[in-house]
Parts: C-alpha cells; structure tokens; sequence
C-alpha cells in the first residue's frame, strides 16, 4: 500500500510525537470504507494516527494512544488530540474532556469524543465542536464531510542503534586534528600542480549550499560568519557563480579547498542552473562572479569566458547538496535534472558526493544530539533513500548540520562539517590518482 501521507507530512507529525515512524494499516480504498474492515485491520493496535482526505484538498484526522476495540464504551486519552494540515503547518487540536477522548464502536472507524468520526458509510460525521475537542469546522475540513480516503497509521517507535553504524569520534582532539590534516593538505600525485582543490557545490533551491560554505568558514574562524548570502526562498538566493577560498581563521592562509557555489536546481524549465552551465564550471570556463542566466547560458563569446583553462581552473570533486526533511518529496523533474548532471559527470570521471543537510530538523532523536545522527534508524533510512535516487553509494553519503540559528559554533557539529571536508579531500585524491595513471598508460604505450 502507498500512503496519501507524504513524508513531509508524516515528518511533521512525528515531530508531535517523539522519535517514532508510521507504519499503514489500514487504507479504506483498498479495504473498503466500513466500520468492520477498519476494525479488521486496527483492533488492538496503538498508538495511532487517522487520516481523512476530501475532495476539496483537506487532510486531517487525529491521534490516540488508546488501542481500538468494539467494546461500545469511551475510554480516556489525555495525549489524544485532532489536528488538520494547512500548508506545511499542523493545526493541532488537543482534548479538553480527556475522559471522552475515543469512542470503541463497531459500526464506524475512528470515533473522536463526540467530534468527528473517520469512515461511516464513506463519510467524516463530524458533530459538535466544543464537545471535548475545541476546533472551527471551517478550518479544519473546510465543511467537506465527503471523504476519498481514510487511512489509519500505527505509531512505532523509529530504530535506534546501540552502536552507531558509521563510527564517530565526537572528541575535540579529533576536531583539532582535523582541521590541521585539511590546513596542512596537498594532492598526493606528484604529477598534478595545484595548491587547491575546487569543489563544485549543486543542490536544489534552500538545500544549503551557500549555508555550507558559511559554516566551514565559521569552524576555522571561531564563531558563525555569513559571507556567503544564505536563507530561505522559493527561488535561488544564488545568482553569481562564486568561488570561496577558506581562511584558517581571520587573516590565515587561504587553506587548500575552494568551494564553488552555484545557483540552485529547480524543476522547472529554463528556470534555476541551466546544464550547458554546469558543463562549463566542470572544464573551468565559468569566470569568478559570472551572472547565471537560465534562459542564456555561457557561450564562448561571452565576457570573462575562459577559452584555455588550466587544471587549477576546472572542478575536481562535486558535491551536491540535498535537504534531509526533503528527499522523500523530491520533485521527479528534479531528480530527473540532477540524474541527468550525474551521468554527464560520470562520462568526465569526477568524483561525487552527496551532502545531506538539516539532519537536526529531520529527525527529532539527532535534533536532541547531533551525536545520535548514526545512530538514528530513520536518518540512515534517508540517506540510503538519497543513495538510491541519486544512484551514488551509502559510502558517498555524507550527513551535515549547517550553522543556521547560531552565533557560536559546537565541537559536534563541526566535526560532521570537517568530516565532509575530508571526504572531499579524499575524494579528488582519487581522482588525482586517476589522472596520474592514465597519463603513465599513456606515455608507456607511446
């Protein structure tokens, strides 16, 4: 069965909830829309969420911890609550006559205290408001009674591993250490001459691209800076193709990675970062500040267009950037546009990676403690979904927390943040290595 629920809204009212998963269990399209085929699938089970869904777009529902039955009799629930979706926003309704929370009827599904009723003869019977839920009928369900689907979830509670899978060291001597491997790096093949590797950042609108760059920054500086312009919008923040070249803290040396920013992916035709762009940042053509044009992408008689570039020049690793609370309502064009971008840069022989951004807002175990984010079931389940629909391996995977919010910077978080950093380090090694080898095969069949 395939849930009506997406997984933003799913994420959403987990977060109510703790760190727990929703497991179907009952879908009236599939088991019909009678009190007896929604008893035959959720007695006994608990907690739980019921939705309803009507033709005039609204979703809501609402929760117990009380599992169902057919005794006839109310039973008493003072976590129970409605709730209706607008937008990305719950509106949330608690119970004010907790003794009346849940009625167990045999006839109809889920039976909110006098207040709202889930399948009976395909309908939400909604009665009276003000009778132990207090909401406006108007607000939650637009008074459209007539219903598509109902579905009921269990509430499970979401895996937690004893022993994080991806082993982590969350010590400061570990922080200090890497950030002098990432200040005292140089490619290990002797046959490439570069003092920087340039990584090309690709992600869509709001993933955080820019936020990353940020943040790096703000590890070797001390503190949160912002040079790079961040935050939230529809449309890309981005406009400038932009390289930015890291300082080992306010007026270091530049370290050995730069990091390019490019405007945000969106799914829309000629709208966002147009392809034939991305080509010309990967071969070095695209000039430090160019102005992205969707409609008109870089030509060689362009200004600042680089006709001979050099190796310095060109992308060495690319990383894209992908919002955690995000990848399972991942647009198919979208996807379709960063599949397309993977395969042109697998023909190239760039390596790549994935960053997943805002794991703290993803998952309310790792927003307690970023030091759970490999130990969090749904988290690894988000990042094998990312693996999956980008078709990179778990291993290029790698989990992030920008600085967003703050004004000082955390030891845990900039592990994760230098720990990608060292991915990508390591990552054009490989691709150095590469290089190194071909050009020895070369000279030795000449």
């Amino acid at each position: 069965m395939n849930p009506n629920l997406t997984r933003s809204q799913q994420r959403i009212i987990c977060s109510q909830l703790g760190n727990v998963k929703l497991q179907l269990l009952y879908k009236a399209s599939i088991h019909g829309f009678t009190g007896a085929a929604f008893h035959q699938q959720c007695d006994n089970r608990s907690p739980t969420v019921s939705v309803g869904y009507n033709a005039s777009g609204y979703v809501f529902g609402g929760y117990t911890k009380q599992p169902f039955s057919q005794s006839g009799q109310y039973v008493c629930d003072d976590q129970a609550f409605l709730f209706s979706f607008s937008g990305e926003k719950l509106l949330k309704y608690p119970v004010t006559g907790p003794t009346y929370a849940v009625k167990m009827m045999s006839s109809s599904g889920p039976y909110f205290g006098e207040a709202l009723v889930l399948v009976n003869g395909s309908k939400a019977v909604y009665s009276s408001p003000g009778n132990y839920y207090n909401f406006s009928a108007a607000e939650m369900h637009g008074n459209d009674l007539n219903l598509f689907e109902c579905e009921v979830y269990q509430v499970e509670e979401n895996p937690e591993f004893e022993n994080p899978w991806r082993p982590m060291v969350w010590e400061n001597e570990m922080r200090t250490k890497m950030m002098d491997s990432i200040k005292t790096y140089s490619p290990m093949s002797s046959s490439v001459d570069l003092s920087q590797v340039r990584v090309l950042l690709i992600g869509p609108v709001g993933a955080g691209k820019s936020s990353f760059f940020n943040s790096i920054s703000s590890v070797f500086r001390g503190h949160v800076t912002n040079q790079a312009i961040a935050g939230c919008s529809t449309s890309s923040l981005t406009t400038q193709f932009r390289t930015y070249s890291v300082k080992a803290g306010r007026g270091g040396e530049p370290l050995p990675i730069i990091l390019c920013d490019t405007m945000g992916l969106e799914e829309s035709t000629g709208a966002g970062l147009d392809m034939d762009d991305v080509m010309s940042i990967l071969k070095g053509h695209l000039p430090n500040t160019y102005q992205f044009n969707p409609s008109a992408p870089l030509h060689s008689e362009s200004l600042g267009y680089r006709e001979s570039p050099g190796f310095k020049d060109k992308i060495h690793c690319v990383a894209y950037v992908i919002d955690a609370c995000k990848v399972s309502i991942m647009p198919t064009k979208l996807q379709g546009k960063l599949e397309a971008i993977r395969r042109k840069i697998n023909l190239i022989g760039i390596p790549q990676l994935v960053l997943m951004t805002k794991v703290d807002e993803a998952c309310p175990f790792v927003s307690q403690d970023i030091r759970n984010v490999y130990r969090s079931g749904y988290i690894k389940e988000m990042m094998q979904e990312v693996s999956d629909r980008l078709g990179v391996p778990l291993s290029c995977v790698v989990p992030v927390k920008n600085y967003s919010k703050e004004l000082e910077v955390d030891q845990n978080c900039d592990i994760l943040l230098l720990t990608a950093v060292i991915q990508m380090l390591r990552f054009a090694d490989s691709y150095f290595d590469e290089l190194s080898d071909r050009s020895s095969n070369m000279e030795t069949k000449e």
